[in-house]
């Protein structure tokens, strides 16, 4: 036994098996990604049984996920009827009776891809849930314990803050605040993270030496709270990652085998790999493994630092070491969360995150958490609204981003000085790379049943119409980041149709989260939502015109081919005609057959290369004469799926049979690119 324990820990004295473990694992994630997961579901399916595993009650729905094999999760929606309460609880089975629905890819460039997103929970298929039926099975004592925890905590004021602090729950903390921590770079220390554990674990570890337990049983003690607390939080993997850390810690230093801090990172990360490759989609994994692999790389500066160097250097160091993450998936730094870290940090791990544990076992606590909270609010929103430091760089392949990660360490090992040379050219030629290398092209973004296009044009952006759905951020969840992702920091025109929701419906939230320099109506009166954006466009101080007829930018002429008025919000609507590098342009917004015939008598339309087909292929619009006069060679349709209109209406589809047709529902955003005078068509497909 001594002998095997010597050898071993020679093994483990060597760098080189650890980095033959990680390769060896690398390849083994690649092989298993190649392998697609095989599902007991398909779309015919209508009944499915399993364990409720999460849980969320929202004003008008319940939404949960569902283990229905040991290697399979179900995402399940039941819309509550009548406002009837149904009362679910964690590790109940329950038999949902609807319909399988497949989960789609994002249909906007460099959108979220939800479908990559949830392989990371194992759940292959969506179910829409028409009745809910409650199986007679034993709870699991994990879930009962789980269910007595959130009772327990939904018993105080700030229970959601209390959920978010230390389950990782975010359901309960309002949006706007939520989006402040990630405008502010700090959202990092509200995602459920190491630092619970962390915590939990030092306290354990000091009350356990304060009553004179040994060390080997100390450890025992205190991994298994922690394994404990991470079964209560549902093992995100950041959890998972410092539960793993502490763990083989615990083996290194009682068994002595000297392990290096880097190696044992290693190990865990292969570990963690090895239990699910699909972590890598996981945010929270990979900014948890990355400033903690940077961390650790250099903490020798660390050494016989006071707080502040300290607090100092570990924020450089984390912003630095997740730059890739962070442009990669939100296409923004905030220079200035090198700042906001020297406070929240201390604030948040050394005193709300405390104050949020005690508080559940000294209730009178929970009163000073809600002065905390508010602090933590009305500081966060403030700080989110100032623009300063805040830059905007597109998106680059993610080779780029490997190639930083390997330069900033070969710097580190031999020239400290060529760092600030290094980072200064990356984030020049990052900024300027989409300015420097462009193309024009119009986007037909798929907004549902709405109209949202962008022209971009010798680096001036028109963005015609925003879309518009009920209840539903469309605006902050694909535009701007696809605007962001693109390198477009501004628009120089907002482009309103007509006064409809579909059409103008996130234009308020379009202004209040994005720089635009000047608006454009249609012509007639305005409507009650034009005036409750002209309410906003002043307090900003933009420019708004309307009932233009034509619009300069730079070598291209935008024509409002409509300026009159009519007592109907869609005959109002901004027509608009360009032509771009020899195409031609037609954008109908939701023009009636009134409208193009007025159009047709006053002017002479040549051949449309390209048309915007009014009013969603409604048949109130696209009239054959219309359409055989401008005889388009692609037809654009911006349409809902399942809409509950019946857009496109087949007499129009005929109309239009001469034409390659495009459909939003269909074919997701299309891009129309131009370079060297030839076109180029880019669909982003469901």
């Amino acid at each position: 036994m001594i002998t095997y324990m010597l050898k071993l820990r020679k093994l483990l004295l060597l760098n080189k098996t650890f980095y033959i473990i990680l390769f060896l694992t690398v390849i083994l994630t690649i092989i298993r990604f190649n392998i697609k997961p095989k599902s007991i579901l398909n779309t015919n399916v209508k009944i499915v049984s399993g364990v409720i595993t999460k849980l969320n009650y929202d004003s008008d729905k319940i939404s949960l996920t569902l283990k229905i094999s040991s290697n399979e999760n179900l995402k399940a929606t039941y819309y509550l009827r009548n406002n009837k309460y149904i009362k679910l609880r964690l590790g109940e089975s329950i038999k949902l009776i609807g319909s399988v629905k497949e989960i789609n890819n994002s249909t906007v460039i460099n959108g979220f891809n939800y479908k990559e997103y949830l392989k990371i929970e194992k759940v292959n298929y969506l179910f829409s849930v028409r009745k809910i039926i409650k199986l007679n099975k034993r709870i699991p004592v994990i879930y009962l314990i789980k269910n007595k925890v959130l009772d327990y905590i939904n018993s105080f004021h700030n229970s959601s803050y209390i959920k978010m602090l230390l389950l990782g729950d975010t359901n309960g903390v309002d949006i706007k605040v939520i989006n402040s921590f990630r405008e502010n770079g700090i959202s990092h220390l509200f995602a459920i993270s190491g630092t619970q554990v962390t915590v939990l674990a030092e306290v354990i570890m000091k009350l356990l030496l304060m009553i004179k337990i040994k060390e080997k049983k100390r450890y025992i003690i205190t991994n298994s709270f922690i394994i404990i607390y991470m079964l209560l939080t549902g093992s995100p993997p950041a959890i998972l990652r410092a539960v793993i850390f502490f763990f083989l810690s615990s083996i290194n230093k009682y068994n002595y085998f000297y392990i290096t801090n880097m190696n044992l990172f290693i190990l865990t990360l292969v570990i963690t790999l090895i239990i699910n490759p699909y972590y890598i989609y996981d945010l929270g994994f990979l900014y948890s493994y990355l400033i903690s692999f940077g961390l650790i790389l250099f903490s020798k500066y660390f050494e016989n630092k006071n707080f502040f160097l300290t607090l100092l250097y570990t924020s450089v160091i984390s912003f630095i070491i997740s730059v890739p993450i962070t442009l990669y998936h939100f296409y923004q730094l905030n220079f200035t969360s090198i700042i906001y870290n020297l406070f929240y940090v201390p604030f948040v791990n050394t005193i709300l995150f405390p104050i949020a544990y005690i508080s559940l076992l000294f209730y009178p606590l929970d009163y000073l958490l809600t002065i905390l909270i508010k602090v933590l609010e009305v500081s966060s929103l403030y700080i989110s609204k100032i623009s300063f430091g805040k830059i905007i760089f597109p998106k680059l392949s993610i080779v780029f981003y490997i190639i930083y990660f390997i330069v900033i360490y070969l710097i580190y090992k031999n020239n400290k000085k060529l760092t600030v040379i290094f980072l200064t050219t990356f984030f020049i030629f990052n900024y300027s790379y989409k300015t420097i290398f462009n193309n024009d092209y119009v986007y037909f973004f798929d907004v549902g049943q709405g109209d949202s296009t962008l022209l971009h044009l010798s680096n001036k952006n028109i963005l015609i119409d925003t879309g518009g759905k009920e209840n539903i951020n469309i605006v902050n969840n694909n535009q701007i980041p696809f605007f962001k992702s693109d390198g477009i920091r501004k628009l120089d025109y907002l482009v309103i149709t007509h006064g409809d929701y579909d059409h103008m419906g996130e234009a308020i939230n379009l202004v209040n989260n994005f720089k635009v320099d000047k608006v454009i109506f249609n012509c007639g009166p305005y409507n009650y939502l034009e005036k409750e954006l002209i309410k906003v466009l002043d307090k900003k101080k933009i420019k708004y015109y309307s009932c233009i007829k034509e619009l300069n930018i730079d070598k291209n002429k935008l024509y409002f081919l409509q300026t009159k008025e009519y007592d109907n919000e869609n005959d109002n609507s901004n027509v608009i005609y360009t032509e771009l590098d020899g195409y031609k342009f037609m954008f109908m917004g939701d023009a009636s057959i009134t409208t193009e015939k007025e159009i047709l008598d006053k002017y002479d339309l040549p051949d449309i290369d390209i048309l915007k087909v009014g009013h969603h292929g409604s048949k109130t619009s696209s009239s054959e004469e219309f359409i055989d006069e401008i005889n388009p060679k692609y037809s654009i349709i911006s349409v809902g799926k399942n809409n509950r209109y019946g857009h496109p209406n087949k007499e129009v589809l005929d109309n239009l049979k001469d034409s390659k047709i495009y459909r939003t529902d269909q074919d997701g955003s299309i891009m129309f690119k131009i370079k060297n005078n030839k076109l180029r068509i880019v669909t982003c497909s469901p």
